[in-house]
């Protein structure tokens, strides 16, 4: 059954399934118009339960989705889960959103070009000015390699990169802490066994059905434990 649930980093661990994203920008299945791209939970559930009754067999099967009725509400919660969660399909849909809102904005505010306007400024490269640019980047190159081959340069290297390398690890055991205590709600379904049975029950009850933003992802593989551990279902509800 779908439940609203929060999602949050667990250790991690090696996975293996097949995925399949559900968006607006998916050729042939959201809507698109001047002012945006619309795709709504019942078309997006019903095209990934298509998908997976395609397969047969028995799987382990995943779905988080985020959807929403207003641009501000739904890029809101897709920026949280993509802090916890950032999947490409995710991220994706988030930067396409985004980058769509502030199109429509700046084509209202543009004013119309004047027909003697000047083009935009572009760099300039040319054959000869590009071998004169790589002549001296090549020079330089080779003066800091020269200045770099001494012994006391090459301790002070060697320092440096151990001061590097120790300040790295420190950032990234913080950052696991920090990314471990985030957490970010969605939309979920779990299903283990008959494929065929999953995509039925997939159509049951889908959430939001008046929403016009929606994204999905769907997640299908043998065991998806290491999956299923980022689900914490806000109604205690045990995963089956």
């Amino acid at each position: 059954m779908w439940r609203k649930a929060d999602i949050a980093f667990s250790d991690a661990a090696a996975l293996s399934c097949s995925i399949v994203a559900a968006h607006p920008w998916v050729y042939g299945l959201g809507q698109q118009t001047p002012n945006g791209a619309y795709l709504s939970p019942v078309n997006a559930v019903t095209w990934l339960a298509g998908k997976l009754a395609s397969m047969g067999g028995d799987a382990d099967m995943t779905v988080f989705m985020i959807c929403g009725d207003s641009h501000d509400g739904f890029m809101q919660s897709l920026n949280l889960l993509t802090t916890v969660f950032p999947a490409p399909a995710f991220t994706q849909v988030a930067r396409l959103a985004q980058s769509s809102a502030v199109l429509n904005t700046v084509k209202m505010q543009l004013p119309a070009k004047g027909i003697n306007s000047l083009p935009p400024s572009l760099p300039l490269s040319v054959p000869t000015s590009r071998a004169a640019l790589n002549a001296q980047r090549t020079a330089a190159a080779q003066a800091e390699a020269s200045a770099g081959s001494s012994l006391e340069g090459l301790k002070a290297q060697l320092g440096q990169f151990a001061a590097e390398h120790a300040s790295l690890l420190d950032s990234i055991s913080g950052g696991l802490e920090d990314l471990k205590a985030k957490s970010a709600p969605a939309w979920v379904y779990t299903s283990r066994g008959d494929v065929a049975t999953a995509a039925a029950e997939l159509l049951k009850n889908i959430p939001q059905p008046s929403a016009i933003y929606t994204v999905a992802m769907m997640f299908v593989g043998e065991d998806l434990t290491a999956l299923g551990g980022m689900i914490h279902d806000i109604d205690s509800h045990v995963r089956p």
